[in-house]
């Protein structure tokens, strides 16, 4: 690449960026014919309204074109972006005349799409729906996408005379190759040597996950142990990334045992595994391990939005032969009346079709699961991407939740497509004895334990809202907190950090509103809350041993063992 002039990588820039962007689109919901459609006709219904609108925009459009000529003043009102819009942030974009033009033509042209979506007075999903695309192509389409209408693109073109567009080329095709792009500098880390460095040991494993016990840090533990489950769509590490903001290393310090699962990153010898295997190899067979090894009379038990899902499951079914005293739920639901805006891709069409294709067997790649999330919220998690490190060649910085985003992990495709049909399209798991696993049936009432229920009040995969409902399904005393930010900074936020803030109240509401409406504000990390509330639950302090695993199960391999290494 080092002999193409500027010319021809801009021409091959453009090229292999179009390649990329009709990817992108090619991956949203499925039906979008039909939802443009229900637009325009809906607009069509009320032609008095939508000519008001139109004359509207279209002034406003004349004076912006006035304006940039020079025969005319500058717009009274200007149409700015959102607070949190950081796309425009460069100073040319208000400072030279053209691209002032070019946001503003954006700007308007967004506001002006909205406006008539909300004309055809659609509702509940097919609003959603319809809201998601739109906003999907708007944001796809904004002048910061594209090198000749990015300020910031252009001027460092010209200052490296075209090394930036060479850079972003290649930065482009490396990803295109490896199907995601790189949101973090991917060589700032490492696993087992900057991220999930916490000393311990793999001291079980089977078909679906590793067992790992950590290294006590503290003279003394409480004899009941902690058991973790993570979510499996990504690498069980998000819970020990590096020592200053690692979950299980602050639990540890605070004289806990703990043990978390590491998931196994699906292949064609386990294609076929379901969510009765999950139940009973990731959560029941290493939970009887960890009782062991601890020599406790029981558990507390932590699970992380799908893996919190998991673990109630399997609760539900099998509490007694769990021997787990307290349950906490990390941005988990068990009820999926809302699911937020993912609900936008999954329709009856969509799961029959995942069925299908999974039928006998099959790998669900977790890129494709990154992709749809990162969708949720594009302007952050695509786009911004795509003009930092295509259009102005930079490598994207150092960050480690962005770094575990990128690290997915493949599911079995007959689980996918259960926990999608049972899940996300006919909300069965919160239906007492709609569904039986392992020849029982299902009621999260079963669960009769004390619970430490968190969600987190910006997070857009589990809405904090139904998370509160889903607490309520549960039978034994809910201590519910509500935490700042979204779904993976909420949990993370260590108490050094001294960031956000989280919401407590000890009496129960009918209406999540109601509860927040009641609650007090507590500054920083709600990890000291939850320890607290804990501690009461772990039994009497006992000498620690360095010594991990036992006769039975003991020492594989030093931590983070092998299986979270496993590429996707």
């Amino acid at each position: 690449m080092s002999s193409s002039t500027p010319t021809s990588a801009n021409t091959e820039h453009a090229e292999t960026f179009a390649q990329w962007l009709r990817e992108f689109t090619a991956r949203l919901p499925n039906s979008s014919t039909a939802e443009w459609a229900e637009l325009m006709q809906g607009i069509a219904r009320q032609p008095e309204r939508a000519r008001e609108i139109q004359e509207r925009y279209y002034k406003l459009h004349m004076e912006l074109w006035l304006h940039l000529l020079g025969e005319g003043p500058a717009p009274a009102q200007p149409i700015g972006p959102e607070v949190d819009d950081h796309r425009f942030d460069d100073p040319d974009w208000n400072a030279l005349p053209w691209f002032r033009y070019l946001k503003q033509t954006y700007l308007i042209n967004a506001r002006w799409m909205r406006e008539l979506l909300e004309l055809t007075e659609l509702t509940g999903p097919r609003k959603r729906r319809a809201d998601f695309l739109l906003r999907q192509y708007l944001d796809a389409l904004a002048p910061s996408n594209f090198a000749a209408t990015n300020p910031e693109a252009l001027r460092l073109a010209s200052q490296t005379q075209g090394a930036s567009l060479v850079q972003g080329l290649e930065r482009l095709r490396r990803d295109l190759e490896r199907g995601r792009i790189e949101m973090s500098d991917e060589q700032a880390f490492a696993v087992g040597r900057t991220l999930a460095i916490t000393p311990g040991a793999v001291v079980y494993q089977n078909s679906v996950i590793q067992l790992i016990q950590y290294i006590p840090s503290s003279p003394q533990v409480h004899e009941r142990p902690l058991f973790i489950v993570p979510p499996f769509i990504n690498k069980y590490y998000v819970l020990d990334l590096r020592p200053e903001n690692s979950f299980v290393r602050y639990a540890l310090e605070q004289g806990l045992q703990v043990f978390i699962v590491s998931w196994r990153n699906i292949d064609s010898a386990t294609d076929n595994l379901t969510w009765d295997d999950y139940i009973e190899d990731g959560v029941l067979a290493p939970l009887q391990v960890v009782r062991q090894i601890a020599g406790a009379d029981s558990v507390n038990a932590l699970g992380f939005c799908i893996g919190g899902t998991l673990l109630a499951c399997a609760l539900a079914i099998a509490l007694e032969r769990a021997h787990v005293s307290s349950l906490t739920l990390l941005a988990t639901m068990l009820d999926f009346t809302d699911v937020g805006e993912i609900g936008v891709y999954i329709d009856e069409d969509f799961v029959q079709r995942c069925e299908q294709v999974y039928r006998d067997g099959g790998v669900m790649p977790g890129s494709a699961l990154a992709s749809a999330f990162a969708s949720l919220r594009a302007n952050d998690l695509v786009w911004f991407f795509v003009a930092n490190n295509y259009l102005k060649g930079k490598a994207p910085r150092a960050f480690d939740l962005l770094y575990w985003n990128g690290d997915s992990a493949n599911l079995p495709g007959k689980l996918y497509a259960w926990y999608l049909r049972n899940a996300y399209l006919e909300n069965n798991l919160c239906k007492p004895g709609k569904l039986e696993l392992h020849g029982t049936p299902l009621d999260f009432s079963a669960i009769d334990v004390d619970a430490f229920v968190l969600a987190t009040r910006e997070d857009h995969i589990v809405p904090w809202r139904g998370a509160y409902e889903s607490a309520r399904l549960l039978a034994g005393r809910i201590e519910f907190v509500l935490a700042a930010s979204g779904h993976i900074a909420g949990i993370v936020n260590p108490p050094g950090a001294n960031r956000r803030e989280y919401w407590v109240n000890p009496s129960s509401a009918v209406r999540a509103d109601d509860w927040l409406g009641a609650a007090r504000k507590i500054p920083g990390s709600w990890w000291p809350h939850w320890v607290r509330w804990l501690k009461e639950r772990s039994g009497k302090l006992v000498e620690s041993s360095p010594e991990l695993g036992n006769a039975q199960c003991p020492s594989l391999q030093p931590a983070p063992g092998s299986y979270v290494r496993e590429p996707a």
